[in-house]
């Protein structure tokens, strides 16, 4: 792998690890919508898929903060690998 691959996945690691923990703890903008407009508790059905990694935090971890920066390794490192999955499958059909 090249130098800048490397530079950028330990960048990239380097936010979701220590600067997730960090991040805010409000609603995102859909979550705020629902509460505002009183339909967030008239959900019915679950979700569609079950989450991994639910509300950020790593499973079995009692730490919030630990927890939340090892589901930010996680999908650094997820997202990573698929990204250079289909780079590699690409550069194959290519050539």
């Amino acid at each position: 792998m090249k130098t800048f691959t490397w530079l950028a996945l330990i960048v990239a690691l380097f936010l979701g690890v220590l600067i997730s923990p960090f991040a805010s703890s409000w609603l995102d903008g859909l979550e705020r919508v629902a509460e505002d407009k009183n339909f967030w508790e008239t959900e019915k059905a679950g979700p569609l898929v079950e989450s991994p990694v639910p509300d950020y935090l790593f499973p079995g971890v009692t730490d919030e903060r630990v927890a939340t920066a090892l589901a930010g390794a996680a999908g650094t490192l997820l997202t990573f690998a698929v990204a250079f999955a289909l780079a590699a499958a690409l550069r194959k059909r290519g050539k």
